[in-house]
């Protein structure tokens, strides 16, 4: 009798009731889905351009990208042949890094699904009996014989069964067969994960060693005592550094005032343009495009056909002189506000507006008090990287220098927080995250629950016995419902994770960033498989406690509990694959979220500015999509060597191969992201990979102690040991090297593969792809552009004057 009998016999009898149709029936239901949705994007692509070519119709970075061909599956080909050097160019070095680690997983997973096929189950099947699928034409009296899951659970110690078929024998000699392929695994892992950091940093320091923007030339200076808060000061402490010259020093200064002014104006603008439209009234059934940029920076006209006007043809559909008369505000005044008067809208927030533009001009002559931060522009890249590799200063936490972000990456409201404020911010988001840890662990035990019948039965046993009578909606309930809230789950709880990354008060939307993919993958990671785990060896709450009670006395007893609880959740890990491989992806390439939430943002839109807001494209976010990602990879890596994992392998490599070629769709074609981080996502990566190995090789370790293989065990010591050294040694060698640019690299010639800096449409002195004003008075600069930026003016054309565009004066005072 197996284990498992003894101690939870209602997961013994679950496996034993499941058949081949839980597998099918997922596998229909997430291709059905999932077809429908890239079906619908392929008809809807040539006809909503502006959603869809989103990112080519308004980026430059993507201007020499190849166009699509409007045919319905012609689109398919052309982006595939797009070459990784032309990622490079168009999408800069996140976009890479991102799809570099979907490259690497489809190498991985080719070798383990090759060696799954071809010795793992031949040799299972030889020493077990258990076959790739039961026969058809089985009548055998015995349902566990005919139970495709049991492919999962070969490793049994179940003697009372002979096993089956010719030439089979009964020997455990065959489980020494995974410590040689863990050992094998893990060397292919490292060395693919070597060879492919290797040549991400020979495009890195070949790429960005060659270009001298100002961003490659400054450094961000923290920790700047009181007496050194002045740009003379600055400039002589770096200049006697003697490591080269300074071209100019931006001091932070607590602008908060003015910031808070200009955006209370923007909000009074708003008001005003609403004011405006409501008296010269709108077209309420316009739709709405996304307005193309040429080079020069300038809106052109769009060649939309199927959908939607430019901005131009936009305002002057939306605005129509009208007789009708001018809107009211009601002001309140006297004690309490008790008292009221109507008096003209368009009038009050004039006015308003005219009192704010002199409010900031004031502001802006102003002096602000200075900040421990500083952005130090160097006249060489040389002499910036060579102040970010050392230390300044011989005082701790005085004079720290790190890489700057782009100017426009900066998040300027944060820069003049004090580092206490930064430190309560961040310790306090951290014992919140703790908090929620445990609550997630409690909302994620009745969902696990769904997985077994005897949980449901306790709980709704009218259910559990209909469920039992009806094996379609069993299969859908267990497989198809479970998978889908716990994608639910996975995707819904980042943006708060995203929210609270953005109240840290980090300086960069880089760094925030990030800090997203860290926090989400922590919860998807910890909440999602850890917890998911340690409560799938239980099909009660009480037992779920009773266990994790057991386990925290008892450290020992975790490695038995996770290996127990692998080899029953595989099943459930296969169909959550499937889902997301098959079944959401297509989704994500048709953007039903967006789609699905513009009519709402539609109805809500009154003027020009509203609409222009709704053209907009979809914004990719890395951290919301990676963690997942990686999660997904290392349950891959967990499953790679046990008897079946053949299947998890193959809908893993599925998964990989789908997912790599929607995300480069997104990145080139429909979706805006920010370039700025240099590709530093790819040391997060190594690091989730090598848990992912080291999870690997402690799962084994312990399935192999529970089948009695106490020596074969001991012998994945030593690797583990070796696999820890290599995780400091990688860390000390490569993730520097990903960080800054060697001093040889800089003002070298590129590699002939790679695009140079003057070919490449990307660089970091952009805006999210599009070229700025370099200018050194009026364009890309360290400064906080509320000091030197023109006010925005209205977007509406008045009676009497000429149409008014984004960044023209049209009297708005």
């Amino acid at each position: 009798m197996s284990v498992y009998d003894n101690k939870h016999p209602g997961w013994n009898d679950q496996f034993k009731r499941s058949n081949q149709r839980d597998l099918k029936v997922q596998v229909v239901v997430s291709v059905v889905f999932g077809l429908s949705a890239f079906l619908s994007f392929c008809v809807l692509r040539p006809r909503w351009t502006s959603l869809y070519h989103a990112r080519k119709k308004q980026s430059d970075a993507a201007s020499r990208l190849p166009d699509l061909p409007k045919s319905l599956f012609g689109w398919i080909p052309v982006l595939y042949g797009i070459s990784r050097e032309e990622v490079l160019a168009s999408a800069g070095l996140d976009a890479f890094a991102f799809l570099a680690f979907f490259r690497y997983a489809i190498k991985f997973l080719s070798v383990a699904l090759f060696f799954s096929v071809t010795i793992i189950l031949p040799v299972n099947y030889r020493y077990t009996g258990d076959l790739p699928f039961p026969p058809s034409n089985s009548t055998d009296d015995d349902p566990s014989d005919s139970d495709p899951l049991r492919l999962f659970y070969p490793l049994s110690n179940d003697t009372t069964k002979k096993p089956k078929g010719p030439g089979i024998e009964k020997d455990d000699s065959y489980l020494w067969m995974y410590v040689v392929f863990v050992y094998f695994f893990t060397a292919v892992a490292v060395y693919l994960l070597v060879e492919e950091t290797t040549n991400l940093i020979r495009i890195r320091q070949a790429y960005l060693g060659t270009q001298s923007t100002i961003t490659d030339r400054t450094l961000r200076l923290s920790g700047i005592p009181p007496e050194m808060r002045s740009e003379d000061a600055i400039t002589t402490f770096i200049e006697d550094l003697q490591i080269g010259k300074v071209e100019s020093v931006m001091l932070c200064r607590n602008w908060k005032t003015l910031d808070n002014v200009m955006e209370s104006r923007m909000q009074c603008l708003r008001k005003l343009e609403e004011a405006w439209t409501a008296y010269l009234g709108h077209h309420h059934s316009l739709r709405h495009s996304r307005p193309r940029r040429r080079e020069n920076g300038h809106l052109g006209s769009d060649e939309e056909t199927g959908a939607l006007l430019s901005r131009s043809e936009m305002e002057q559909a939306h605005i129509t002189p009208a007789d009708r008369p001018r809107p009211t505000i009601t002001i309140r005044y006297g004690p309490l506000n008790i008292y009221g008067k109507k008096i003209d809208a368009i009038d009050y927030y004039e006015e308003k507006l005219r009192l704010f533009d002199e409010r900031i001009q004031a502001l802006r002559q102003s002096e602000f008090k200075p900040t421990p931060l500083a952005f130090v522009t160097m006249r060489s890249t040389a002499a910036a990287q060579m102040a970010v590799q050392a230390i300044l200063d011989p005082k701790p936490g005085q004079f720290i220098a790190s890489l700057a972000p782009p100017p426009a990456d900066i998040v300027w409201k944060n820069t003049y927080l004090s580092r206490n404020n930064r430190m309560v911010r961040s310790w306090s988001i951290m014992v919140l995250i703790g908090l929620l840890t445990i609550f997630w662990a409690a909302a994620v035990a009745p969902l696990a629950g769904l997985l077994s019948i005897e949980a449901i039965d306790k709980v709704l046993p009218g259910l559990a016995a209909a469920l039992e009578r009806h094996e379609i909606i069993r299969s859908l309930m267990q497989t198809g419902l479970t998978t889908l809230l716990f994608s639910l789950l996975s995707v819904s709880v980042p943006y708060f994770y995203d929210w609270l990354a953005n109240c840290q008060g980090m300086t960069s939307q880089g760094d925030v960033e990030l800090s997203v993919i860290s926090k989400n993958f922590f919860f998807i990671f910890f909440n999602l498989f850890i917890v998911f785990t340690i409560y799938g060896s239980a099909y009660t709450l009480y037992e779920f406690w009773q266990n994790l009670r057991d386990l925290l006395r008892d450290t020992s007893a975790i490695m038995y509990a996770v290996a127990r609880s692998l080899e029953q959740l595989s099943p459930f890990y296969v169909n959550l694959i499937i889902l997301q491989a098959l079944g959401l992806f297509p989704f994500r390439l048709l953007e039903f979220g967006s789609v699905a939430l513009y009519p709402f943002f539609l109805i809500s839109a009154k003027t020009p500015r509203d609409y222009a807001d709704l053209a907009k494209p979809p914004v990719f976010s890395y951290g919301f999509y990676l963690p997942q990602t990686m999660l997904i990879f290392i349950i891959c890596t967990v499953y790679s060597v046990l008897p079946a994992s053949w299947m998890i392998t193959l809908f893993g490599l599925i998964y990989f191969l789908i997912g790599g070629f929607i995300y480069k769709y997104q990145l080139l074609y429909a979706m805006e992201h920010r370039q700025h981080s240099t590709g530093r996502a790819w040391p997060m990566i190594c690091n989730r990979i090598i848990t992912g190995i080291v999870l690997f090789q402690v799962a084994m370790t312990g399935i192999l102690a529970l089948r009695g293989a106490l020596t074969a065990s001991l012998f994945l010591a030593p690797l583990l040991f070796a696999t820890i050294w290599f995780t400091i040694y990688f860390s000390r060698t490569y993730y520097p090297l990903m960080r800054f640019i060697a001093l040889r690299s800089i003002d070298r010639v590129t590699t002939p593969d790679l695009p140079s800096p003057a070919e490449s449409s990307w660089n970091r002195d952009t805006d999210r792809g599009r070229f700025v004003d370099t200018d050194p008075e009026t364009g890309l600069r360290y400064i906080n552009p509320n000091l030197v930026s023109p006010l925005e003016t209205l977007w509406i054309r008045k009676p009497g004057h000429g149409r008014s565009l984004p960044g023209v004066n049209n009297d708005s005072g």
